[in-house]
């Protein structure tokens, strides 16, 4: 393999990894060696004592603190760790890869191939920030994921769960009032020609929208439960679906032996997801102590993201700023009813419209630090979310074991300049502390001579 100067993978050697005859980028043959490194494994505490830890092909083989031969050829690397901090790849449970950069009204506005160009340079850079997993919560990513799956361009593992399903006036329906009324078997909306979202307004639309998300290979649905921030038309406190409609949901997720997860802040909106068997609650700033202990007690995953400020606020109207600075106002309430009654929580960032929000996405993760340990936002964003995932059972794209530092694992790592257990502010700087990054057991950065 050739290394530019600047330690990132040509594209002679990235082109190496995939197969011509199919085009879908197959496992590496390749043989990895981390000398002497210090493991976080995603689960525990500390580091471990100097190990050394072999990746064959795409999954982790070995792990000993005693030496590893190697047959000395070309296609093992040996990578001296030198006392550095080996972790899992870092995963965002609510991300929209098609919606990271562009603003509203070029979404709407734009051609859709340049969109989706956009969107694959995003995904390059959201690799090169050390997330080797992200869990789309909306938006027409199906393509990206299969141009990332087959090796077309550098990007992190995708969960999509396709359109956003929502209610006439509810968060996601982007209409303009003059749009108005819907015609049922009508023309689509622009959001809903692009796979944005689909308007569903009984139980039957939202089978037949639920459906559709499955057969294009969903690996979950998503719908929201409640208003949002950034559509025009969706007070926070409204309750969108009716629990018959939910139920709609996921009756048929189940079906195909997966779930839903809602986005929904109030108490009345989560409320009602759980009890028509929604599994994941979206967000959640907005609930109340009965509202946690219900979840806690059920068993509900509460997949939240640390907003702290009102960045990004200028690409939203005065009543969308509104909204967020009363979702920003919550994130306190939120993560400290999660910590009161012990709720399954995962970590996510949902940044939008904007690019330079995007390369914040470490510093969110850092900003956990104001209610848990480095080590627990570390384990959050590693093995508990790794735990989100495998809700999505066979339709799960990705078997294996995700999150973790061990034999068996797949391997997406991390080589970190600096013990992030100890400081975690470090990753708030990837560029320069991510010295190695490797998915699928592939490398496609490294700072380090070889």
């Amino acid at each position: 393999m050739r290394w530019h100067s600047t330690g990132v993978v040509t594209a002679t050697a990235l082109l190496t990894f995939f197969s011509p005859s199919t085009g879908y980028a197959q496992p590496s043959q390749m043989t990895v060696l981390f000398q002497n490194v210090r493991v976080f494994d995603g689960k525990n505490a500390t580091l471990s004592a100097p190990t050394n830890v072999l990746v064959r092909g795409n999954k982790i083989e070995r792990m000993t603190i005693a030496d590893i031969p190697t047959d000395g050829g070309a296609s093992t690397t040996v990578i001296s760790g030198n006392g550095r901090t080996l972790m899992p790849g870092l995963s965002d449970m609510h991300w929209h890869a098609i919606l990271v950069r562009p603003t509203p009204a070029d979404i709407l506005g734009s051609d859709i191939g340049y969109t989706n160009l956009l969107a694959g340079a995003e995904a390059t850079a959201t690799l090169m920030r050390g997330f080797t997993t992200i869990r789309d919560l909306g938006g027409p990513a199906f393509g990206l994921k299969r141009a990332i799956d087959e090796g077309l361009l550098p990007g992190p593992r995708i969960y999509p769960s396709g359109a956003v399903i929502t209610v006439t006036g509810g968060h996601g329906d982007f209409r303009q009032l003059s749009d108005l009324p819907r015609t049922i078997g009508g023309l689509r909306s622009r959001i809903e020609q692009l796979g944005g979202s689909m308007i569903a307004d009984s139980p039957d639309e939202v089978r037949l929208r639920v459906r559709e998300q499955l057969m294009q290979g969903a690996s979950q649905i998503k719908l929201t439960a409640g208003g949002g921030v950034a559509s025009p038309f969706s007070p926070l406190d409204v309750s969108t679906f009716t629990e018959a409609e939910l139920r709609a949901a996921v009756e048929a997720a189940e079906n195909w032996g997966t779930y839903v997860s809602t986005h929904a802040y109030t108490p009345a909106s989560i409320q009602r997801s759980i009890a028509a068997g929604v599994k994941v609650i979206e967000h959640g700033h907005l609930m109340d102590d009965a509202t946690a202990r219900i979840m806690a007690d059920k068993g509900i995953w509460l997949s939240t993201q640390p907003f702290l400020d009102m960045a990004g606020a200028a690409t939203l109207g005065p009543q969308e700023q509104a909204k967020m600075q009363q979702v920003v106002s919550g994130t306190d309430t939120v993560y400290t009813l999660a910590k009161k009654y012990k709720i399954k929580t995962a970590f996510g960032t949902d940044i939008l419209f904007s690019k330079a929000l995007a390369a914040r996405q470490t510093s969110m993760l850092a900003s956990l630090t104001r209610w848990f340990t480095p080590a627990e936002a570390l384990i959050m964003a590693t093995s508990t979310n790794a735990e989100l995932l495998a809700l999505s059972g066979l339709r799960n794209p990705y078997p294996g074991k995700l999150g973790v530092v061990e034999e068996g694992a797949l391997a997406d790592l991390l080589l970190v300049d600096g013990n992030p257990i100890a400081n975690l502010k470090i990753i708030e700087d990837p560029a320069k502390n991510f010295l190695v990054i490797m998915k699928d057991g592939k490398i496609y950065k490294s700072t380090l001579t070889h």
